[in-house]
């Protein structure tokens, strides 16, 4: 569930004085409150506070239902993981592999969880248990950073979540 926290908006202000920043991105400076509040009002948008420090709050004219949805889809699109797909053939040279291993690596780090596929073309289907040993391989080679959410030796799908 995504939370975002209430600001305060408008009346709720207590404070006497703001420092303000208008609808242009303009520094208005230390400003007071009524003041401010007029300001907003002349171009039918809302004073909301962005940071309240300890002695005068920093508030910003701007349309609060929009500020509010930029948060909110903001929030839903760090919050999503995403899922990388490495596609690898049985007979991939060393070099390739360890790229691969690094990329995986580099993504679990990051919180993504990573699908390694590994496609067999003509005879390649008479030698399925290299490609069973491939994605051993891999298994023991992320152990460190990530942990096997499903391995299908039937299909040669590997998914990797972060550890």
């Amino acid at each position: 569930m995504i939370v975002v926290k209430k600001q305060l908006i408008n009346s709720q202000i207590k404070s006497n004085q703001v420092y303000l920043i208008d609808h242009e991105n303009n520094n208005r400076g230390i400003v007071d409150t009524a003041e401010a509040l007029q300001l907003a009002e002349s171009v039918d948008l809302d004073l909301v506070v962005v940071s309240e420090n300890k002695d005068i709050p920093v508030t910003k004219i701007v349309n609060y239902g929009k500020l509010q949805y930029q948060k909110k889809k903001r929030q839903t699109q760090s919050a999503r993981p995403a899922v990388k797909e490495v596609r690898l053939r049985p007979n991939v040279g060393l070099a390739d592999y360890n790229l691969r291993i690094a990329q995986a690596t580099q993504w679990l780090s990051k919180g993504d969880s990573v699908k390694f596929a590994i496609r067999l073309r003509g005879r390649e289907h008479q030698h399925r248990e290299q490609a069973g040993e491939m994605l051993d391989r891999i298994v023991s080679a992320l152990s460190e950073v990530g942990k096997v959410q499903s391995l299908d030796k039937r299909s040669l799908v590997l998914q990797v979540v972060p550890a």
